[in-house]
C-alpha cells in the first residue's frame, strides 16, 4: 500500500504541470462518446454543475462557492466560467487536510450541486467528469510469442468535457496533505461507460446517486501512474485494467507487477467530500451568499461617499431600500460587479432604489 499512496502523491503534483487530458473508455475509442449529457437513469448526474477553472473543473456547491482540486492553481481575479457565464473570482478557502480548494465568485450561480453526506460510498456506481481527449495507443506487453493488451496510453488533449461511470472499490487514507480518498479500478467488465481518469481531469466532480438525487461525492485528485515496460527509463502514463506484467513507479525504482490469471486494474482518485462536510458546510456558512451591494451616499456628485445608514439590500429582488433623506442625496452601489441604480421610487416613508 505504500507504493500505491507514493504514486498518489507524484501524479498530483504532476497534474497541474501536464496538458488537459481527460475521460478515458474501455469500450471504445471513439472521440465524440460521452461529450453530452447523460440521459435516461443518469439524466441530471452532475454534467450541469460543471464548470470551467484555469484549464480544469470545478463544481458550484452554493449561491457563490465552487470547489476544485487545490493542486490545479488559479489566482484570485480569474473567471470560474459556468452555464454560459463568466464570475470573477474574489476569495479562496484551501483545506489544510486535503487535496480540496474553494472559491467564491462575484455573483450568483443560477443553481448548484448537492453534497454526498453518507459515509457508504463503497460499492456505489458513480458518474465522473473530466475535460480531456480520447483514447491513446494500445498498450500491448510481449511475453515471448503473445501478446496481451493491458489498456491505452494517455490520447492527445483537446479539452473536451466528458462523462463516464465506474464504480467505488474503496477508500484510502492517502497521507498528509490528501486525507481520505475514494478509489475506482478501471476494469474490463465495468460496462459500456467504464472510464479512467488521466493527467488533467483534476477538479472535475464525482456524483453518487442518493434517493434519487446525484450528489458530489468527490473532487477529482489523480490516478495510479507511471508505469513502464522495463526497469529503467522515464514510463509512461495509461489507462490500464491490467498491470500485470508491468513495471510501477515506487520511488526512484520500478518494480514489476507479477502476472496473474486474474487483472490487476490501475486506479483513479477522488478526494472524499464526506469527509470533509464540516469544513465545506463552515465555508458556505460563513461565505456563501451572493455577496450584496453596499449603497454609499454623499451630498455632492463626487464625494466623499460612505455607508448609507439605514440601507437595507434585497439580493433576489435587487432592491435597496433607506430612510427618506433630511436633504439632497447623491447615492451610488459599491460592488465586486460593476452596477448601476436603474429606479427611484417613495415607499412608505422609505426610498426604494432599483439596481442592474
Amino acid at each position: 500500500m505504500s507504493r500505491r499512496f507514493a504514486r498518489l502523491v507524484l501524479l498530483c503534483a504532476l497534474a497541474a504541470a501536464l496538458p488537459a487530458r481527460g475521460v478515458i473508455f474501455y469500450s471504445t475509442e471513439d472521440p465524440s462518446y460521452n461529450t453530452t449529457a447523460p440521459a435516461g437513469q443518469l439524466a441530471g448526474s452532475g454534467w450541469q454543475y460543471q464548470g470551467r477553472w484555469v484549464g480544469f473543473l470545478g463544481t458550484p456547491i452554493a449561491p457563490s462557492l465552487f470547489i476544485t482540486a487545490n493542486h490545479v492553481g488559479g489566482s484570485v481575479g480569474a473567471s470560474f466560467v459556468f452555464a454560459g457565464q463568466s464570475y470573477p473570482t474574489t476569495a479562496v478557502y484551501h483545506d489544510s487536510e486535503t487535496d480540496l480548494a474553494i472559491w467564491k465568485v462575484c455573483g450568483v450561480f443560477p443553481f448548484y450541486a448537492p453534497l454526498y453526506a453518507s459515509s457508504d460510498e463503497t460499492g456505489k456506481r458513480c458518474v465522473v467528469f473530466g475535460a480531456g481527449a480520447s483514447r491513446g495507443e494500445p498498450m500491448v506487453v510481449t511475453n515471448g510469442t503473445s501478446a496481451a493488451l493491458k489498456g491505452w496510453l494517455w490520447g492527445a488533449a483537446d479539452g473536451q468535457l466528458r462523462w463516464g461511470e465506474n464504480q467505488i472499490a474503496g477508500i484510502i487514507n492517502g497521507g498528509s496533505g490528501l486525507g481520505q480518498v475514494l478509489r475506482a479500478t478501471f476494469d474490463a467488465n465495468g460496462g459500456a461507460n467504464e472510464a479512467c481518469l488521466a493527467g488533467g481531469d483534476s477538479g472535475g466532480g464525482v456524483f453518487i446517486q442518493n434517493a434519487g438525487v446525484w450528489q458530489l461525492a468527490g473532487i477529482n485528485l489523480s490516478v495510479d501512474g507511471p508505469f513502464n515496460t522495463t526497469d529503467s527509463g522515464a514510463g509512461f502514463y495509461a489507462a490500464l485494467f491490467d498491470t500485470g506484467g508491468l513495471y510501477e513507479s515506487s520511488g526512484a525504482n520500478w518494480v514489476l507487477v507479477p502476472t496473474r490469471p486474474w487483472s490487476q486494474p490501475a486506479a483513479s482518485y477522488a478526494t472524499r467530500v464526506s469527509a470533509r462536510l464540516a469544513w465545506i458546510r463552515g465555508i458556505i456558512s460563513a461565505h456563501g451568499g451572493g455577496s450584496a451591494p453596499i449603497l454609499e451616499a454623499a451630498t455632492a456628485p463626487k464625494g466623499p461617499y460612505a455607508p448609507a445608514a439605514g440601507a437595507a439590500v434585497g439580493v433576489e429582488s435587487r432592491t435597496v431600500t433607506v430612510p427618506l433623506p433630511a436633504r439632497n442625496q447623491f447615492y451610488r452601489l459599491s460592488h465586486c460587479r460593476s452596477l448601476r441604480i436603474t429606479r427611484v421610487a417613495e415607499e412608505g416613508g422609505s426610498l426604494m432604489l432599483g439596481y442592474e
